[in-house]
Order: structure tokens, then sequence, then C-alpha cells
């Protein structure tokens, strides 16, 4: 299994606790609440191909029940048609303050949380948010192969083959840097989302603008920015600070890509939706590339709790230190005090109060 949390041997434990570095103690950190759920009042949160057929199919029900329902922010955001795209609209508003900066981790924990929620209490969903254990399928010829993608107990896999994506107006917002070894770039036509629309995007467009969820799959690029090397230099990562880079990238160059950049863009490759930083929640799969990465964290956490419960240290700023791809810019060290914000959507939640997902507000755990 991805991220392994319990080390078999007393030996490796003892290694991995004296490989622990302490985080910085800052004056202005706050402890997160203390931990007070119980087994059964715990959400497990299951990877997607240890559920039945039934549960899959459950879960896609419940997603497509969202797609169904009235929206709850429309007054805000001009191309919201559905509570799915409530969604959508808040990731569309919120990009530029929660990637490539500090926030990144814990802002799309909680987008999480809010999601799963949604699922339960507006779909009547009894199960939680799958994550996806992307280690099984992160080479050229297992990645299209994943479970994840079949079209009966899956969300659908590719688009068609495309070879020509010059055309910027057929093709808005593509990468801007050539996706190596690209296999699809046509609209889902697969799967229980063919033919499903986004209201809104691509990019930072919150205007109502249907337009077809294109897939791009690039097994080659998922093969070098997921490769087992990067997954457990990010594991290795000796604080929060450098676990951020790991996961975010060193680049914007496909050599700089990494865990992040690698599952969203190896999927949407040069034009498909997940590929843009905007409104990659318009493709549903964008809620298992974060429940990965969210496990990913809580694993590096429990390897070492008693320090990394308050290890969360780096920029506010988007494109700033050691985000700054595009030179210096000013910026401030978040604390565990830091608010994370989701406008129109929920009260601000402090990066403290979601360290850890086993105290009361959050309430869940990884099987």
């Amino acid at each position: 299994m991805l991220f392994p949390r319990v080390l078999s041997s007393t030996i490796l434990l003892l290694a991995s606790v004296t490989a622990c570095v302490a985080a910085p103690v800052d004056a202005s950190i706050e402890a997160p609440r203390a931990a007070t759920c119980t087994s059964k009042n715990m959400l497990v949160r299951k990877e997607w191909r240890t559920l039945s057929n039934s549960d899959k199919l459950s879960y896609i029900s419940a997603v497509k029940c969202l797609m169904s329902k009235p929206p709850q922010t429309s007054a805000y955001f001009a191309g919201v048609q559905t509570r799915y795209d409530d969604f959508v609209a808040l990731h569309i508003n919120s990009t530029n303050y929660v990637h490539f900066n500090a926030p990144f981790l814990a802002w799309h924990r909680w987008l999480l949380h809010l999601w799963e929620q949604e699922l339960r209490t507006t779909c009547g969903y009894t199960g939680t948010q799958p994550w996806w254990d992307f280690s099984l399928d992160n080479t050229i010829a297992d990645f299209a192969n994943s479970p994840l993608f079949d079209d009966t107990y899956g969300l659908g896999g590719n688009g068609a083959y495309i070879a020509d994506v010059s055309n910027a107006t057929e093709f808005p917002d593509p990468i801007p840097v050539p996706i190596p070894g690209r296999t699809g770039g046509g609209c889902l036509e697969t799967g229980p989302f063919a033919g499903l629309q986004a209201h809104m995007g691509i990019g930072l467009d919150l205007n109502y603008n249907p337009h077809c969820i294109r897939r791009d799959f690039s097994p080659t690029l998922i093969s070098e920015a997921l490769s087992d090397n990067y997954i457990q230099a990010a594991m290795d990562s000796p604080t929060f600070f450098d676990l951020n880079i790991a996961v975010q990238g060193v680049s914007l160059q496909v050599s700089g890509m990494r865990l992040h950049a690698g599952l969203h863009i190896g999927i949407g490759g040069q034009i498909g939706e997940e590929a843009n930083m905007y409104s990659s929640p318009g493709d549903p799969l964008f809620w298992f590339i974060h429940a990965a990465l969210d496990k990913l964290w809580n694993d590096w956490q429990q390897e070492c709790w008693e320090t990394r419960q308050t290890d969360y240290s780096g920029p506010d700023t988007i494109w700033a230190y050691p985000f700054d791809f595009f030179g210096a810019i000013p910026y401030t060290n978040v604390t565990l005090g830091y608010e994370l914000e989701f406008e129109h959507f929920s009260s601000d939640v402090k990066i403290g109060d979601v360290m850890n997902i086993a105290a009361s507000n959050l309430c869940y755990k990884y099987e």
C-alpha cells in the first residue's frame, strides 16, 4: 500500500523516530485541538480498488446527485448551475491563495472534508471519499489500466487522441510547456461521466462557459513525476517545508514536476480540465488526487507525530520562496494560527484546526 503507516520492525520504527526533525517553535503557534473521535463515529477513507462494486457505484451516484442539486453560491458566481459547481467555483476563486505556497495542503484537506460531508448530508451517501493508491499505477504500462479509470466501476478513462492541440480557440488555456507522451485530448466519452459538461473555466473564469471535460493522459509524465523515488523522497522529508516542495514541485518545467502536478497533468495532459490549476475540480477525478495527497501528508505526520503535529511553515503568498519561479516577491511565513478562507462556503478555519484528522472537527482516518 502507498505511504505505509505501520512499520513491522521495532528496529525500523526506532530508526524512523530518530530520523524525525523537530519543527521550529514559533510563539504564535497554536496547538491543534485534541482528538475526541471514537471508533464508532470516525469515518474511514478506503482505497478505490478495495471497495466493492456496489460501494463504487454508490460513490459515483452520490457525485452525480450533487451535479443535479441546485446551487447555493449562484448569487456570487455567475457560472454556477449546480451544487457540484459550488465546489468548482470555490476552487477557482481561491486558487491564487492556496497553490504554490504553504496553505496548499491544509486548505485542500478542509475542502475535502466539506466535499465529503456534502455527499453524505445532501445526497445520502453513507460512505467516504475514497483515496487513490497511485503508486500501483505509476508506470507507463499500468497507468491507463488503473481500476479508477474503469468504464463501469470507475470514473471513465481517457479522451480520444487528438494529435494537433495547437488551436487555442478550440482548446482554451492549454498547458504552456509541451507534455511528453500525451495520448488523448478528446472529450470524455466513456464511463459514468461520459458527456460531462463543466460550466466554468477553463482557467480563472467564473462566468457561465459550458464545455466538455477533456482528458489527455500522459503515462510518460506519470512514470516520471510519480516515480517511486519521488514518492519516497516526499516521505523522507525532514520538515513540512521540505514535504511541501516534494509535493508541489521545484519548477514549472516537466523535469521539475512532482506529485501534485504529476497527478493533475498526467490526467489532463496539454488541454484537459484536470491539468488546469483553477478549474480542475470540474473533472471528478480531482477528489481522488487530493485524497491521495492528503493521505500522504497524514502518513508523513504519523511517522513522527510528536513533532509533526505542529510542523507547518512556508510562504503565505503564491509564487513566493521556495516557489519563486518568477523572481523574489514579499511573503510572510504562516503559522498554525493562519486562517484559511472558504468565501461564501464556510467559516474560516485555522491551519492548527486541520493538523489532526482524528480531531473532533474532522474525525476520519485512512485505511
